[in-house]
């Protein structure tokens, strides 16, 4: 199998893999209220910083560099990995820690490969400079581009985005981990 067939069944597979990963916290899980409220506080930091994101994320349409994208080129990722940390919190298990480092390990390196050279042919001038300015993952403290006044936050960009999904999934992982955290 060539790198870029590899590549293509990572990036498709990344979302299914996160579900795999949910269902085997949810069985390996042991929940306290401790856990749960630490999770959830957590939990709420990588959904604001992925809500924050989409509001203005305008898919392959613009460069996005307004917004989070100003202190990180991939704030939804950024997002991803503060409620992978959530998780094993809340889940209070060894063995999550295992799951998320695996999950994340194996699909966010590839993910977010593939994204910066999707970018790259999408917008190659503009990407070049935002790239040489604004880190790739983990962010700065200060704004690394400057703002676009052109460019604000749209709650039709967050629908746009599907992003609702990803609160509602953690809503219902929550659920659950509370659910088992009584009944058993």
């Amino acid at each position: 199998m060539s790198e870029l067939r590899f590549t293509d069944l990572l990036c498709k597979w990344r979302v299914r893999g996160g579900l795999v990963s949910a269902i085997l916290a949810i069985i390996f899980a042991r929940p306290t209220v401790c856990s749960l409220i630490g999770g959830a506080g957590i939990a709420a930091i990588g959904i604001t910083i992925r809500i924050w994101a989409c509001g203005y994320l305008r898919k392959e349409k613009e460069l996005t560099t307004s917004g989070p994208y100003r202190f990180t080129r991939n704030p939804l990722y950024l997002g991803s990995l503060i409620l992978g940390i959530s998780t094993v919190v809340a889940c209070n298990s060894w063995w999550v820690f295992a799951i998320f480092t695996a999950n994340f390990l194996i699909f966010y390196p590839v993910v977010i490969r593939a994204e910066k050279e999707r970018m790259s042919q999408f917008f190659p001038e503009e990407y070049r400079e935002y790239s040489k300015k604004v880190p790739l993952f983990f962010p700065s403290l200060k704004p690394k581009f400057p703002r676009n006044p052109i460019n604000s936050f749209s709650w039709t960009f967050y629908k746009q985005n599907r992003e609702n999904r990803a609160l509602i999934g953690t809503a219902i992982f929550y659920i659950c981990l509370i659910i088992k955290m009584i009944v058993f």
